[in-house]
């Protein structure tokens, strides 16, 4: 009877590896799926929220031209100011909703950009040491880089109250490297995290289910370090890329955040 037990236990560990393979695929089809539903939105967003409101901010523009009442005419300007920040923040929206600068731009324009905004909107001073290029990579590796760089940026801004932040890519060995880093307040224990906890999970699924790893470390008061490990194809490996490290300062520079 005991030597049942060694072919049963190899049985159950094929079981479970091709278990652990059909759950990885699915969650690459559900992440795919769930990149098209996102585009579609954006586009309903732009194509009929978004053109709706600029037609009612030029009849409002009109309105505050034609305008003779000492009255009305100031708050036809200050309903324009709240529909122009209006206009703004769907605008975000449709960006983080589909990566079409990802698709205009190519990846790491694409990243640049990201952090060009974040520096412009909340005055932090931003650090990228990023290859000057690099071959092109499969869509979906593209796509979850660009996605988890868009979730790291926004926990930085939302929650990290920093001054300065880096990001860096590199490949090498066969591998993808992407380190965020910001020299904010960071957190300790799970309670302090909740806020970020889903935009984690959902970047820490699509990396995995790629083949990658995603690692967090933080300490109160010293910053946040958000490193993602991925596996490149052959072909993009093979090049052996050294970065040109290249420093982008979007307003007056700091030095990188460094982190014990």
């Amino acid at each position: 009877m005991s030597r049942r037990f060694p072919s049963r236990g190899r049985k159950l560990a094929r079981e479970l590896n091709a278990s652990a393979a059909q759950a990885s695929e699915l969650s690459r089809h559900l992440l795919v799926a769930q990149e098209e539903e996102r585009k579609r939105i954006s586009r309903e967003l732009h194509d009929e929220a978004g053109q709706g409101l600029m037609v009612l901010r030029l009849y409002l523009a009109t309105l505050a031209g034609e305008s003779q009442s000492p009255e009305s005419r100031p708050r036809i300007e200050e309903a324009l100011v709240m529909l122009d920040r209006t206009i703004g923040d769907l605008r975000r929206i449709i960006a983080r909703l589909s990566p079409r600068t990802l698709e205009e731009l190519g990846l790491l324009p694409a990243i640049r950009k990201e952090a060009r905004e974040l520096g412009k909107n909340t005055g932090m001073k931003a650090q990228l040491r990023l290859p000057q290029a690099f071959d092109q990579l499969d869509h979906e590796i593209e796509v979850a880089i660009y996605r988890s760089v868009q979730e790291a940026l926004h926990n930085i801004a939302k929650h990290s109250q920093a001054k300065n932040f880096s990001v860096q890519v590199e490949i090498n060995d066969g591998m993808l490297y992407l380190l965020v880093e910001d020299d904010g307040i960071g957190f300790s224990g799970k309670g302090n995290a909740r806020g970020r906890s889903f935009g984690l999970l959902g970047m820490r699924q699509r990396i995995v289910a790629l083949g990658g790893m995603v690692r967090m470390h933080s300490r109160k008061g010293r910053g946040t370090r958000l490193t993602v490990t991925l596996p490149v194809p052959h072909a993009a490996a093979n090049r052996k890329l050294r970065p040109e490290w290249r420093l982008a300062r979007f307003t007056d520079s700091a030095p990188a955040p460094r982190h014990g």
